[in-house]
């Protein structure tokens, strides 16, 4: 079975297990680019300067209440009796192996879509401080802000997985697959370093996949580039900034300036010497 039948337990054990997800991960992250790199792989930083600890508390905090709300939400879906109205199986083989990788394709293309347009309704200007304005705290965002929802926003980042279960068929392992790949992307979005190598972007593929400098720049410039994994929707609806290109050009120049002064740091004084 996928989780123990009682329900009562599922509702303890999903919200720590969502939590404890994101908190080993952005952990990790934050250990990684923002302790031990951090003089190292500045020249990837976005924006120079690091969000404060009032700021990163203040995600965690708000990330705690998100993963009550989504194992809430988990509980509710997934629970007995309204379970039943859903398309969640446990056999692989009711509909085939081939539609258990598929379904992970169909789920992350319904939630990249999901998300814009709720993202970008979430803009309007009654919503806006209601909803979202919590998320948009962080101009600066960290790892941590990855969750960092108002609980009603959080309801309806949620609702992806209600709407999933509800219109198609979906194991257990394509959930995981999903939910991990969903808090993957999540926080690279929010990490505030470009990791993509210059060519990624001009590469047919490559191309359309939404990159951490243009969420970074929807934090900081609070409107534009409203997609979560690709830029699709951005780009056909005309939403995907001006500037956006123009912003991740010099980031990666920047990044291209620091390997130099790594590779070549006395070239680097010399230069500075005679400037």
């Amino acid at each position: 079975m996928f989780l123990p039948e009682s329900f009562e337990y599922r509702w303890i054990v999903f919200p720590l297990i969502i939590f404890g997800r994101y908190f080993l991960l952005c952990a990790w992250a934050f250990a990684l680019f923002y302790l031990w790199k951090r003089k190292d792989w500045l020249h990837r930083k976005i924006q120079q300067r690091f969000p404060k600890d009032s700021d990163m508390r203040r995600e965690i905090g708000y990330s705690f209440l998100t993963a009550l709300i989504f194992g809430g939400m988990a509980w509710l879906t997934l629970g007995s009796p309204l379970r039943a109205y859903t398309q969640f199986y446990t056999d692989p083989a009711q509909h085939g192996y081939g539609w258990l990788f598929g379904s992970f394709v169909v789920l992350v293309l319904l939630h990249d879509t999901y998300f814009y347009w709720m993202h970008r309704l979430m803009h309007h200007p009654r919503l806006y401080r209601v909803m979202h304005l919590v998320h948009h705290k962080s101009v600066n965002p960290s790892p941590w802000a990855a969750y960092s929802f108002h609980p009603l926003e959080a309801i309806v980042e949620a609702g992806i997985v209600p709407l999933a279960v509800l219109i198609m068929p979906v194991h257990p392992i394509s959930l995981f697959a999903f939910i991990t790949w969903m808090l993957w992307f999540n926080v690279y979005g929010h990490l505030g370093y470009e990791l993509y190598p210059k060519w990624m972007y001009k590469h047919p593929l490559g191309k359309w996949l939404n990159s951490t400098v243009f969420h970074n720049q929807h934090h900081e410039k609070f409107h534009g580039n409203y997609g979560l994994y690709f830029t699709f929707w951005d780009v056909w609806m005309g939403t995907l900034r001006e500037d956006a290109y123009e912003k991740l050009e010099t980031v990666q120049n920047q990044i291209q300036e620091g390997k130099s002064k790594q590779v070549h740091p006395h070239h680097s004084i010399l230069n500075t010497q005679k400037q």
